[in-house]
């Protein structure tokens, strides 16, 4: 017990999207505050029930239980159907209808409601009740009706027994776990209506993505000392790399030892025409007869197998942090776009499709195009179509879904299969091309008043964002200009206002207005997106202004590759041959520490007389064209303590993610929006519009 109350400890502190409720077939997961988790009622349903206070780490107590538990289910269900194994009776109840079985309300009061106590005609008066009246033997009931009789009969109990020991103790959180669950999804709807009806909505039913797992983590942890008592959240990453061969819903041999293996099982499905995907959904149960209260009035499928969740591999990365400027941590949610609705989740999952014999094309092309690169190209291509099949059957299977998740799922399947960074060509060619107009740009940016400068400068943001490979519209411009041809028809199309247009404001807090003259910022992050214009033409050019302005500067960039984003490694490089041209870059780059490596093929004879603010580079400690800011490196973290403005910049970073994100400093979010849907869903407007927003601290 000791182990179990450990496990479940553990994961409710260090799985941000560990507890769900389950009603009429949808999850929904529950975020909880680790300094609000105790005391809870802790169910496990074994062969019996255990119910268990649970008041913090180490302090809990067996507080009742039942021996009416999963072990009455099985035994006599074995006796009543002759099934031999648990999952098959958990099957045969997904055809059954317990009205030929139970006596229910409108069978005693001649198909009424007795609506003077609020008992609906189908709620069930007596489990089998109805069989003691008709003159029938066993084998005249069809064992499926018994069977889900049976679930329901146990399920509603072990439900009633749960609330009234939460009620006795005043605890509002139940966690219910154990073998008779099994991500079984009409036993959670069973338990979960159940708790609903007897404390009239006061307390809800929750369940545990990793339930089967609580006992062996425990023990885990208790057999020896691993440091991870302490452990926060944001320091764990759970991934899903494809571990053993699945198909049907369920496991089928050893696990995959190497990406050999992987690739070899992945062509067998080639070779016999099969596609690795979870099976068609059956037809619901039927849902006459609710024990206790109401029939749902959802008719959701609720397979057992489709139900159930997938386990991933925990990561352990310590050296992540929250990100120190978010204004409420807690409350943070980095997904803009809501994937539970189902047309939102079929539309970016048929985006996503059609993207990928592209990305794969590009990812051989990275690798030389040659034999091997194309089997890892076509082992990837179907694993991530076996993502996307399974979250289609299932959103909730890895987690809580969000677009971010989607597409940092897409870069970790891309690494699993020896893909570190797909675009690498395409990336080195067009940085190339930008820095080659960078000095003609700089020249053009200096003629200007110091209020057109700034005004041309988030012009050329919003421009230079246009050069996204994820994005379909943009695929197909590469394909009729240049990069360079493509930049200065953007930058002719940069008109006023624009769809979400606050620069007005920033003009203010930049510049001022009148005599009145604003101390500049101290340190700003700017978190980059694209190679090529959008960080050559773009955002180095604004950064420059900001180190103009006395303000030091914070290039954020990913730790690894993810489509043509520019990662922090390559940023040193790119900024050297920036600085070739520029004394204001040089020097600050020189100040930042940029320059040790990067220029020690420039001339030696340059040094910067006057002292010049540091321009740096960290990273952010992902590898995804978004970013969630509860998961950030150390070194940024510790870089925002002084950092008084933020700059995040293209649709992965301000509009996908952190749109609605809320900073204790200075905020700008600038984008070009390529993407119609999500134009006309987050600013009611058209491709190709741009987002100025600004937001003081708040």
């Amino acid at each position: 017990m000791n182990c179990l109350v450990s496990g479940a400890n553990f994961l409710l502190k260090a799985i941000r999207h560990e507890a769900f409720t389950h009603m009429e077939g949808h999850k929904e997961f529950v975020q909880i505050d680790q300094n609000d988790l105790f005391p809870y009622l802790l169910v496990n349903i074994g062969s019996g029930v255990s119910m268990i206070k649970v008041d913090g780490d180490g302090q809990f107590q067996r507080v009742s239980g039942t021996n009416v538990g999963g072990g009455t289910y099985w035994g006599l269900g074995r006796l009543l159907t002759k099934c031999k194994s648990f999952d098959e009776l958990l099957e045969l109840s997904q055809r059954g209808d317990n009205s030929t079985i139970d006596m229910l309300v409108g069978d005693i009061y001649g198909g009424m409601d007795y609506s003077k106590i609020g008992l609906s005609a189908s709620t069930i008066a007596s489990s089998f009740g109805k069989t003691i009246s008709e003159n029938k033997d066993l084998e005249d009931y069809k064992p499926e009706d018994i069977s889900l009789s049976l679930l329901r009969m146990i399920s509603y109990n072990i439900g009633q027994i749960a609330y009234l020991n939460a009620l006795r103790f005043g605890l509002k959180r139940i966690f219910f776990g154990g073998f008779f669950i099994r991500g079984h999804a009409y036993t959670m709807d069973t338990i979960s209506f159940a708790v609903q009806f007897w404390s009239k909505g006061d307390a809800q039913a929750m369940f545990l993505r990793h339930e089967g797992f609580l006992g062996a983590l425990g023990a885990f942890m208790s057999y020896e000392k691993h440091g991870l008592d302490d452990l926060m959240v944001h320091q764990l990453v759970e991934r899903f790399p494809m571990g053993a061969p699945y198909i049907g819903g369920n496991v089928h041999g050893p696990p995959l030892g190497d990406l050999n293996e992987k690739i070899s099982w992945m062509e067998k499905f080639v070779r016999k025409g099969t596609e690795i995907t979870a099976p068609v959904p059956m037809a619901p149960p039927a849902t006459t007869g609710l024990g206790g209260f109401e029939v749902p009035s959802s008719k959701g499928v609720l397979r057992s197998d489709a139900s159930k969740l997938n386990v991933g591999v925990l990561h352990l990365v310590p050296s992540l942090e929250v990100f120190p400027l978010l204004a409420d941590p807690k409350t943070y949610e980095p997904n803009t776009i809501d994937l539970s609705d189902h047309g939102e989740l079929e539309y970016w999952f048929t985006v996503l499709s059609e993207h990928l014999s592209d990305l794969v094309d590009k990812a051989v092309a990275s690798e030389g195009g040659t034999d091997d690169a194309k089997r890892r190209g076509d082992a990837f291509a179907r694993a991530f179509s076996a993502h996307l099949a399974r979250l289609m059957e299932e959103p909730a299977a890895y987690g809580k879904l969000g677009l971010a998740n989607l597409l940092e799922l897409r870069e970790e399947c891309l690494r699993e299969f020896h893909f570190f960074d797909a675009y690498r060509t395409i990336k080195q060619r067009e940085n190339e091309a930008s820095l080659a107009v960078l000095p003609d740009l700089l020249m053009e940016l200096d003629s200007l008043t110091e209020d057109m400068r700034l005004l041309t400068l988030i012009e050329g943001v919003l421009a230079a964002n246009i050069f996204d490979w994820g994005s379909r519209a943009c695929v197909d411009l590469y394909h009729k200009g240049t990069i360079i041809e493509i930049y200065r028809m953007s930058r002719k199309k940069m008109q006023r206002p624009w769809r979400v247009d606050d620069f007005d404001a920033f003009k203010e807090r930049m510049l001022g207005s009148g005599d009145r003259k604003p101390l500049p910022h101290k340190r700003a992050l700017l978190f980059v997106d694209n190679s090529g214009a959008d960080i050559v033409l773009g955002m180095l050019p604004l950064a420059r202004e900001l180190l103009r302005r006395g303000t030091e500067v914070v290039l954020v960039a990913n730790s690894l590759p993810a489509l043509n984003d520019v990662t922090a490694m390559e940023l040193p490089d790119i900024v050297a041959e920036a600085a070739k041209h520029c004394d204001i870059l040089r020097g600050a780059a020189e100040a930042g520490g940029l320059l040790v490596d990067a220029m020690s093929n420039i001339q030696d004879g340059y040094k910067e007389n006057t002292p010049s603010v540091p321009l740096m580079v960290v990273e952010n400690g992902c590898g995804s064209p978004c970013i969630d800011l509860r998961q950030v490196s150390s070194e940024l973290a510790a870089a925002a303590k002084d950092a008084d403005l933020v700059i995040l910049e293209g649709m992965g970073r301000s509009l996908h993610t952190n749109y609605n994100a809320k900073f204790k400093c200075d905020a700008l979010k600038l984008a070009m929006v390529k993407n119609q849907r999500l134009a006309a869903k987050l600013v009611k407007g058209n491709i190709y519009d741009c987002v100025c927003r600004y937001e003081p601290a708040s």
